[in-house]
């Protein structure tokens, strides 16, 4: 029995994507455990770029089954268009199995996301507007539609149209927006239940047979730590929890089945969206990192802000995921660079007007955002490392700011992304076997 929980230890958009796709050539299950189609990973093989929002990283190898776990919430039609895309491109989907009991995203949560959000102005929250946030909402306050809810027609009606009871006086009253017609969303979702039906399944059930049996499975995380409802930069978050705990509440698997937490962390670090970023650079800096990482949103297209490593959240994504790894993406997008700094630390202005430095994350997020990054500055590298297999094959220069890393986060770096494909990789420690 192997279960592996595999994390963004950053904001997001740490390679995930590749990180999943590389442990996903040796595991028989991948299941997605939180979010919806606001993620998005991008796995590379070959010649062919996939860009996923919903399925699990692992629909791309034909040995794994990918499953879609009750954690998820999940948009339909960007659930088929993604199924269709990939057919369309000779890959094989009839694999997948869906949770009967993930959350399903109504057309009226989008609605609600977007009106909202807009709503907000200045203190908006950076949401992708997928409604993702309403459908989270709707599920603690146990209004929301579920999977298996889509095949009983009179009951899905009702729950419906409570669910809309309230939706649709803020949309006339405080929005000025029409009511949005209960019979017609029902049909719309039943319409949907239908071609779903068959990828249903108790996955919760399939997953505790599979690590019975000995098999082993990946846990995916969408989003990241630092977007985490609880552990996460609040309000700035996402609506569940990408932290490892969540790999169990999102799959219905306990937490003695799992055996390694693998966190992904960028050799720099990005943030999409509002909020607190201690090391985000400004003007020509960022540009940088951006132009030269290729930081645009796989599922917004947004540019992504961009900074330099902080070992502060790597530190805290140790702590809160009890990270047993790390994979590091990105670290080619450094080559050229004379000087590296790397944020060891912040100065923080308490509430009284001084200022301290703090090793540790502030939990207090008025605090953070006061935070300003401590910089300690390694050498760096202008050898091309994207053709490097072997660590010791790397420029002195450039395992020092590793092995500088992997001190700072408190974790063993096992694997180094030093390109976009499959193949750049670089493994000091096996992810499954030891």
């Amino acid at each position: 029995m192997a279960g592996i929980v595999l994390i963004g230890a950053q904001w997001g958009d740490e390679g995930k994507g590749k990180a999943t796709d590389l442990i996903g050539t040796k595991v028989d299950y991948v299941a997605r455990f939180n979010g919806g189609n606001n993620a998005g990973h991008t796995v590379v093989v070959g010649d062919e770029t996939y860009a996923l929002h919903l399925l699990p990283s692992g629909i791309i190898n034909p040995q794994v089954i990918p499953v879609i776990g009750n954690g998820v919430v999940i948009d339909l039609e960007v659930l088929f268009q993604e199924i269709d895309g990939l057919q369309a491109r000779g890959l094989d989907c009839s694999r997948l199995l869906v949770s009967d009991s993930a959350h399903i995203i109504a057309p009226y949560d989008r609605v609600i996301d977007k009106v909202t959000e807009r709503f907000l102005g200045k203190r908006k929250i950076g949401t992708t507007g997928r409604g993702i946030g309403p459908t989270y909402a709707d599920k603690i306050n146990r209004v929301g539609i579920r999977v298996h809810d889509l095949y009983h027609p009179d009951s899905l009606r009702d729950k419906v149209e409570a669910s809309l009871h309230q939706k649709n006086q803020m949309l006339v009253k405080l929005y000025n927006r029409r009511a949005i017609d209960i019979d017609q969303t029902t049909q719309e979702l039943l319409a949907l239940g239908a071609r779903l039906k068959p990828y249903v399944a108790n996955t919760q059930h399939v997953l505790n047979a599979a690590l019975d049996q000995g098999k082993t499975v990946l846990f995916e995380g969408g989003q990241a730590t630092m977007l985490d409802i609880d552990h996460g930069t609040y309000p700035f978050v996402t609506s569940s929890n990408p932290t490892a705990g969540g790999a169990c509440t999102g799959t219905g698997v306990g937490p003695t089945k799992i055996d390694r937490v693998v966190g992904v962390s960028k050799a720099y670090i990005t943030r999409v969206g509002e909020g607190p970023f201690p090391t985000e650079l400004d003007g020509q800096g960022g540009e940088w990192l951006r132009a030269h990482g290729h930081e645009y949103g796989v599922t917004t297209g947004r540019p992504r802000r961009c900074g330099w490593f902080d070992a502060v959240i790597n530190r805290y994504a140790t702590e809160v995921n009890g990270l047993t790894d790390i994979v590091l993406t990105k670290l080619d997008v450094l080559t050229g660079l004379k000087t590296i700094p790397i944020c060891v630390a912040y100065e923080v202005q308490n509430a009284d007007g001084t200022v301290s430095r703090h090793e540790n994350m502030p939990t207090d997020q008025e605090a953070f955002s006061t935070a300003r990054p401590i910089y300690e500055y390694m050498p760096g590298w202008d050898e091309d490392i994207s053709t490097v297999r072997h660590f010791e094959d790397l420029p002195r220069t450039t395992q020092n700011y590793v092995r500088r890393l992997e001190e700072l986060s408190a974790c063993r770096i096992s694997a180094i992304g030093v390109g976009a494909t499959r193949e750049q990789i670089i493994s000091l420690h096996s992810l499954i076997d030891d």
